[in-house]
């Protein structure tokens, strides 16, 4: 059968079964979970492949709400991993999270029960907690992704597009320790755990003007003297996250930034312990899966296609895959341009009609994409080879430091 046959075939089955698929994701917006805490909504997800014969299991790397089924036809063709996140924010669902999973269970199951005469693996990968607590690092570092070629995603937004960056970086926790004496009789015997951090922060705002212009830092004070959940006044917590675009530049960073706490240390005779909470990698981009996705796109008449694709997007744990295999996300325009994600309006068009438009078309994308990567030995060769000729560019490069 010939390619554009076989995705118009695989387009109207996933005419047949998205209205339900729709209902569902209605539903995860209804009853938003947060990271690591997704059990009915992985349960959902899961219940659904199990009862259309995908070969399940739960609760992989080691994490409650993770999963993974898997369909395969034959021998020896390429696995393709379907990716799905369904963690929500503290206001809700305000990163389309809820629309992801159902996206993907439309695409295994109209690549499933569409003939294709060629040998493929689907593997869908359910991927918590991605606000903020990485779950799909501790997934990789458990060894999922391992039995697949390449991992396709879907993602909400306010254009229909493609990444080509992401931010890079860490947070930093600093714990200032002082010495307490009495105030008015011995002032000269304190060493103030609190100037210490204060001192620090004060730095980190002095820094801002001698890094590179992509370069964000957050700073704050997580504990300290005064603070009702304070039970030691001779100590202060703070911390900084950071980031930015060039992946080479975070080693350069986490240093001055922990010179900054133990100078302000030094100067205030405090003593501070420095450690690294979270550290967060950039992605290597896939321009090949990208075209393919953009490519789909326009063939379905996607709205709000965005020419050129965007360049940047901001921290994702989704970089961690995609620095092990090739990876690429599709973005779907469900809201008007310039609506920014985690918001008040992103969250209001969760259960839009719009919404439910962007589930349907991201689908056909994605299915799409995955069709041209099966039908095509070239394509996919293509692809893995282009992932390993950037991968090996960018260990070649030499980092400036982003103190020039």
């Amino acid at each position: 059968m010939k390619k554009d046959n076989l995705k118009e075939q695989i387009n109207q089955y996933i005419e047949k079964i998205v209205n339900p698929l729709c209902r569902m994701a209605d539903t995860i917006f209804d009853y938003p979970e947060m990271g690591f805490k997704e059990y009915k909504t992985s349960a959902l997800l899961c219940d659904w492949l199990e009862e259309r014969g995908f070969d399940m299991i739960r609760g992989v790397g080691g994490l409650d709400t993770a999963f993974h089924a898997v369909y395969e036809q034959g021998n020896g063709g390429p696995s393709i991993g379907l990716l799905c996140e369904y963690d929500a924010l503290p206001i809700g669902h305000a990163c389309g999270h809820h629309m992801q999973g159902p996206v993907m269970l439309a695409v295994a199951d109209a690549l499933k029960n569409v003939a294709i005469n060629k040998p493929f693996k689907l593997v869908i990968y359910g991927t918590p907690a991605e606000e903020g607590l990485q779950g799909k690092a501790r997934m990789l570092e458990k060894g999922c992704f391992n039995d697949i070629d390449v991992a396709l995603m879907v993602h909400a937004g306010d254009h229909t597009t493609v990444d080509v960056k992401s931010l890079a970086g860490a947070r930093l926790d600093a714990k200032f320790k002082g010495v307490a004496a009495h105030a008015s009789l011995t002032p000269e015997l304190t060493r103030d755990s609190l100037d210490g951090l204060l001192l620090a922060l004060q730095g980190i705002e002095f820094i801002r003007g001698h890094v590179k212009n992509d370069v964000r830092l957050l700073c704050g004070i997580k504990d300290c003297v005064g603070m009702p959940s304070n039970t030691d006044q001779t100590s202060a917590e703070g911390y900084v996250v950071f980031r930015t675009y060039h992946s080479c530049d975070v080693e350069d960073l986490e240093k001055r930034l922990t010179d900054i706490f133990k100078g302000a240390a030094l100067m205030t005779g405090t003593n501070v312990r420095v450690g690294k909470s979270l550290e967060m990698v950039g992605k290597l981009p896939s321009h090949m899966l990208n075209k393919l996705i953009l490519d789909n796109a326009q063939n379905l008449s996607a709205p709000q296609i965005l020419k050129p694709h965007r360049e940047k997007t901001g921290a994702t744990d989704f970089a961690f895959v995609s620095r092990h295999i090739p990876s690429a996300v599709c973005r779907v325009a469900f809201v008007p341009k310039g609506t920014p994600s985690h918001s008040q309006a992103f969250l209001d068009a969760g259960k839009s009609q719009r919404a439910h438009e962007a589930i349907r078309l991201g689908a056909k994308i994605i299915a799409g994409v995955v069709v041209d990567l099966i039908d095509s030995e070239e394509t996919f060769q293509h692809v893995l080879q282009e992932h390993l000729d950037i991968k090996t560019a960018e260990e070649n490069v030499t980092c400036n430091s982003t103190a020039v």
